[in-house]
C-alpha cells in the first residue's frame, strides 16, 4: 500500500465496547478485537479505527478521558494495545485510534486540581472557568441538552459543550497543546498508523465567550445540536463555539508531528462544520489528511440529493488537493438500513447506497455491524446508557451500539464467553444475522459486502479520480468513473440499464433492467 494509503482505503470503525468481549464481563475489549481481526481481513478492509480505550470513568463511554497515556482496565492494558497493533500489522491492517482533544473527563488530574485550586489559579486556566453572579456566563447550550455551564462550590462556572463530566479545555493555554503533542508522540511511538480527531472543529471558542445570536424560533440547546451529532439539515447559524480560525494552527503543528513519524501516518477529523468549504479548510496540504463527509450520511434517499453531495464534495476538496471520504453510519447516528425505512426495503436501499459509495474515488468508512445489515435497535428505556438520551429523554445513540452477534442461536451470540446479555441487550431475533450464519449464506449482507469490497479492489481503485454524472432520469443516480459505470435506482419503477458487462449488483437483476432500490456496476 502506498505512503498515502488512506486516500482510497476502506476503514472499518470498531466501537470497542460492542465489538468482541474476551473475558465475559459483557463489555468489548482490546483482546476481543485482536481475536476477531481475521474477520476484518476476510471482509477486505484496509484499516480499523478503534474508539477510545483510554482510562475513563465511562460517563460517555470513553469520550471522557482521564488518562490519555494508558488503557482503561475495562478494555485491557497497554500490553494488550501493543498486541492488537502487532497482530493487525501482521494481517496487513492499519490501526487508527480515537483522540479526544476538545475536553477531558472531570476526573482527569488537571480538572481535579482545578477544582481544588482557587479562581484565577494556573490550574483553572487550563479550562474555561468564568465568574457570573446571575446564572451561566453566556447562553450557550450543551450538545447533550441544557446549559453548557456548571457552577462549582466557590461560585465559578466551567464550560462543557457536552456532558457536565466533560469540561472543555482552554486551547489558548500553552500547556494544553503541549500535552496533546506528547499524547500524539506516545501513540505514534507505539505504532499507531493514524488518529481520528473527535470534535476537531471545537478546541477554540471565540475568546470573548459572547452570547450566541439566536433566531426567534431557536433555543441555545437546539442550536448546539448542529455542532455535533446533528440529525437535521444544517443551515448557517451564528456559532461562536465552533470552527474558529485558530484551530487550524493546531493541525499545522500536528501535521509536522505526523510527518516526523513517517509519511504513512495520518489524521482524519470529525468536523461538523456548516459548509463544504469550511470542512475542506481542515484538509489543506499542511493540515489534516481527511475529514468525514457527513453530507453523504445526511442525504435523503434521492438521486438528486446524492448527486448534489457528489458535486459539492469534489468542488470542496479539489482546490486543496485532498481525497474525499464517504460514510453512511457511525456510533452517533441511526444505522442506515433503518434510516432508509427499515425492513427489507431499508436493507435493500442500504446495500445499494453502500455499493454506490464504494465506487466513488476516496476513502470509505464502514461502521461495525453494517456488513451484517444490522438495524437500529429500539433499546428499552431501562437499558439506555447514552448521556444524551439520559439528559434529553430521547432514544439517544444506544440503538446503533448494541454488541455484535458472532454466532449461536441466542444472546450473547458469541459476543463473549458469558451466557448472559451484554452491556446493551441484544434482540431475541438476531440468530440469522450472526457472522457465522451469514458466512454460510451466499445471499447474505455479509457475503454481499465481501463481494463489493473485492470488486472495489479489482475495478474501482484503478478507475481514476474523475467522476462524470450521467442523466438517466430524475430518480436515477448514474456516473462514469473511467471504464466503470455506476447506476443507482432511487425511484419506484424499474429502469433500463445502459450497455455494459454487469460486474456487481446489490440485488438480483431482471434481464437488462434495474429494479427500484438497487445499484449496479457496469464495465
Amino acid at each position: 500500500m502506498s505512503a498515502q494509503w488512506w486516500r482510497d482505503a476502506v476503514i472499518y470503525q470498531v466501537y470497542v465496547r460492542s465489538f468482541a468481549d474476551s473475558d465475559g464481563d459483557g463489555v468489548g475489549d482490546l483482546p476481543g478485537i485482536t481475536s476477531r481481526l481475521g474477520h476484518l481481513r476476510d471482509l477486505g478492509v484496509d484499516a480499523l479505527w478503534v474508539t477510545p480505550f483510554y482510562r475513563s470513568p465511562q460517563h460517555d463511554h470513553g469520550y471522557d478521558v482521564a488518562d490519555y497515556l494508558d488503557v482503561d482496565p475495562l478494555f485491557g492494558s497497554l500490553e494488550d494495545a501493543d498486541r492488537l497493533l502487532d497482530r493487525a500489522h501482521e494481517l496487513g491492517l492499519r490501526v487508527i485510534v480515537d483522540l479526544v482533544p476538545n475536553h477531558t473527563s472531570s476526573e482527569h488530574p488537571w480538572f481535579q486540581a482545578a477544582l481544588a485550586a482557587p479562581p484565577g489559579s494556573p490550574e483553572r486556566a487550563r479550562y474555561l472557568f468564568r465568574d457570573s453572579d446571575d446564572g451561566p456566563p453566556n447562553n450557550w447550550g450543551s450538545v447533550f441538552g441544557g446549559p453548557a455551564w456548571t457552577q462549582v462550590a466557590d461560585g465559578q462556572w466551567y464550560l462543557h459543550l457536552f456532558d457536565t463530566t466533560q469540561p472543555d479545555l482552554d486551547w489558548r493555554n500553552p500547556e494544553v497543546p503541549a500535552m496533546f503533542e506528547e499524547v500524539l508522540r506516545f501513540w505514534l511511538d507505539r505504532g499507531v498508523d493514524g488518529f481520528r480527531i473527535d470534535v476537531a472543529h471545537g478546541l477554540f471558542k471565540e475568546e470573548s465567550l459572547r452570547d450566541q445570536v439566536l433566531e426567534s424560533d431557536e433555543s441555545a440547546s437546539s442550536v448546539a445540536l448542529t455542532g455535533d451529532h446533528a440529525m437535521i439539515e444544517l443551515k448557517l447559524r451564528d456559532e461562536p463555539m465552533w470552527d474558529q480560525p485558530e484551530v487550524h494552527d493546531v493541525y499545522r503543528r500536528w501535521h509536522e508531528i505526523l510527518d516526523e513519524a513517517g509519511p504513512d501516518r495520518m489524521a482524519v477529523a470529525e468536523t461538523w462544520t456548516q459548509t463544504p468549504e469550511s470542512t475542506a479548510a481542515f484538509v489543506r496540504p499542511d493540515e489534516l489528511d481527511q475529514t468525514f463527509n457527513f453530507a453523504w450520511l445526511l442525504a435523503a434517499w434521492s438521486a438528486e440529493a446524492f448527486a448534489t453531495v457528489i458535486t459539492d464534495t469534489f468542488a470542496a476538496v479539489e482546490p486543496v488537493g485532498a481525497s474525499p471520504t464517504w460514510v453512511l453510519s457511525n456510533h452517533d447516528v441511526v444505522r442506515h438500513p433503518s434510516r432508509y425505512g427499515g425492513g427489507p426495503r431499508g436493507l435493500a436501499r442500504a446495500r445499494a447506497a453502500t455499493m454506490t459509495m464504494l465506487a466513488l474515488p476516496g476513502a470509505s468508512y464502514l461502521y461495525q455491524g453494517e456488513e451484517l445489515g444490522l438495524p437500529e435497535v429500539d433499546v428499552a428505556a431501562e437499558h439506555r446508557q447514552d448521556p444524551a438520551a439520559l439528559r434529553l429523554g430521547t432514544p439517544g445513540r444506544d440503538g446503533c451500539r448494541v454488541p455484535l452477534p458472532w454466532s449461536g442461536e441466542q444472546a450473547p451470540y458469541g459476543f463473549g464467553p458469558g451466557s448472559g446479555q451484554p452491556w446493551i441487550p441484544q434482540p431475541d431475533d438476531w440468530a440469522s444475522l450472526t457472522v457465522a450464519a451469514q458466512q454460510a449464506d451466499p445471499g447474505s449482507t455479509l457475503s454481499f459486502y465481501c463481494r463489493a469490497l473485492s470488486a472495489r479492489r479489482e475495478h474501482a481503485r484503478a478507475a481514476g479520480d474523475s467522476v462524470d454524472l450521467l442523466d438517466l432520469g430524475e430518480d436515477v443516480l448514474a456516473f462514469r468513473r473511467g471504464p466503470l459505470t455506476v447506476v443507482l435506482n432511487c425511484g419506484s419503477r424499474t429502469v433500463d440499464l445502459p450497455e455494459g458487462e454487469v460486474l456487481l449488483a446489490s440485488a438480483a437483476l431482471d434481464s437488462h433492467t434495474l429494479p427500484a432500490d438497487t445499484a449496479v456496476w457496469l464495465r
